[in-house]
């Protein structure tokens, strides 16, 4: 075997991933043959069993092991394809390596502190008003359950989004909005409607590493757009656009993640003045809108639908769970996407969009979105003067909502300190897997909800006086 030593600079995960992938290369360890249990490993080299997770999680992603179901991990037999053992970013395509960061996070779990947590705790939701409106439902008539639905989605709910959104200043009407299976299903649907093959999108830089991810399966070539403190730098989005000439640029303009920057009115005018003058379109991701409570202008409130397409869901205010999102735009726009979201699955859930409909019927639902954007706020203010006093800069000081980016002054990578925390059960989220290249971030995105143990900032404030 290989020896594992928890002084050295290197990670131990990089270490465990490395000196498999040597025993494998060198013919030590062949294929079909059985490797150490994750209890055994842990115990043998005296390394927490959460390190052992991620690197047996990473080598089977990069296709060295296979996971057995109640035999444990095996090497990979001969004539299964593997890619060769090259530098991680080849390893992987970087849209398929950004995924599975993501289905790593949900299926290991261990981690008893989630500072990197991407959404908020499920005692902050209102699970009375849920299992109120699911009574509800199930006493409507079993026909209005069991069926497909309409292709765009449930008519009332779309009723009702269009009068939300008129609160909001966006004059849609019902006809162009369409149902989906949360937000991350709409930029999907619409990565796969505008982009073909090598063609060019702009994505703000750090942002949301899942779209990234689906752009570049997409074939899109994704080119980052830096985001300061009132939204994407605009000298370097004129001249981006003059070069690239871009398809499309999709944006989170309201309390974005991971920087929690929300876009200043000069910002979002100057974006759509150069959407026009470069025509390219824009896909204004406002999942955070209902969290905000300035309730600034969004983007397509200014341009009516014309080059934005307004994307939105409710998870991040009535559950997770629900996937009920949400795209409004014009109407020949909505038209096509119906079509490409019937070729991919006929309908959205109904049954959710009915549930969630109640859920926005009830007078208590509104007195919730109040109490989530105090308690956020609280939170957030706590959290940035917590993470100063622990010798951390911010990138800025958000207003409100989940996110705020801070770093380490003089540490340029902070990957080995967060897997070092990741073995102390404390999940945190380096910002260079929200970013398009592979240079890397000095920054760390924390979420505010999560950020209430003393656990956390002892640790951090540790990891500063070193």
């Amino acid at each position: 075997m290989f020896v594992v030593d928890p002084k050295a600079p290197k990670p131990l995960v990089i270490q465990i991933v490395e000196g498999y992938r040597a025993l494998i290369e060198t013919g030590k360890l062949r294929s079909g043959m059985k490797i150490p249990s994750i209890r055994q490993f842990a115990e043998t080299n005296r390394v927490s069993m959460s390190t052992v997770v991620e690197a047996y999680d990473r080598l089977v992603a990069e296709g060295c092991l296979v996971a057995r179901q109640n035999m444990g991990f095996f090497i990979r037999e001969v004539g299964s394809e593997r890619p060769s053992a090259k530098a991680d970013s080849e390893r992987l395509p970087l849209g398929l390596e950004t995924l599975w960061s993501v289905h790593k996070g949900w299926v290991t779990g261990n981690a008893s502190i989630n500072p990197g947590s991407g959404w908020l705790p499920e005692d902050w939701f209102d699970d009375e008003a849920l299992k109120k409106s699911l009574r509800a439902v199930a006493g409507r008539p079993s026909t209005q359950l069991v069926g497909y639905g309409h292709p765009k989605g449930f008519p009332g709910l779309r009723w009702k989004i269009a009068d939300w959104l008129r609160e909001k200043e966006i004059y849609a009407n019902p006809e162009q909005i369409l149902m989906t299976s949360g937000a991350m299903h709409a930029l999907s649907l619409l990565a796969k409607y505008l982009i073909g093959d090598g063609q060019t999108v702009f994505v703000e830089e750090p942002g949301f590493g899942t779209l990234n991810a689906t752009l570049r399966l997409q074939g899109a070539k994704v080119v980052g757009v830096p985001m300061g403190p009132h939204g994407p730098d605009l000298e370097t989005l004129e001249a981006l656009a003059a070069e690239h000439k871009p398809r499309v640029f999709f944006i989170n303009p309201r309390l974005q993640n991971p920087t929690g920057v929300s876009y200043d009115m000069p910002t979002s005018h100057r974006v759509l003045q150069l959407a026009e003058r470069y025509d390219f379109l824009i896909v204004e991701d406002d999942i955070y809108a209902e969290l905000d409570p300035f309730s600034s202008r969004c983007l397509a409130g200014m341009d009516q639908l014309n080059r934005v397409i307004y994307v939105n869901s409710f998870s991040k205010t009535i559950a997770p769970s629900l996937r009920v999102g949400y795209i409004a735009a014009h109407p020949d726009i909505v038209e096509d996407l119906t079509l490409h979201k019937i070729a991919a699955g006929l309908t959205s859930s109904e049954l959710s969009e009915r549930l969630a409909h109640e859920v926005l019927l009830d007078g208590r639902y509104r007195k919730h979105l109040r109490v989530l954007r105090e308690r956020l706020a609280d939170a957030q203010a706590q959290t940035c003067e917590r993470l100063e006093a622990a010798g951390l800069a911010l990138f800025h000081r958000p207003r409100a909502g989940m996110f705020v980016l801070a770093r380490f002054p003089g540490l340029d990578d902070p990957e080995p300190l967060c897997n070092e925390a990741n073995v102390r059960g404390i999940l945190m989220a380096p910002v260079a897997g929200f970013c398009t290249g592979t240079n890397g971030s000095p920054w760390i995105r924390f979420n505010v909800a999560y950020c209430d143990s003393e656990r956390l900032f002892e640790y951090l404030s540790m990891m500063s006086a070193q």
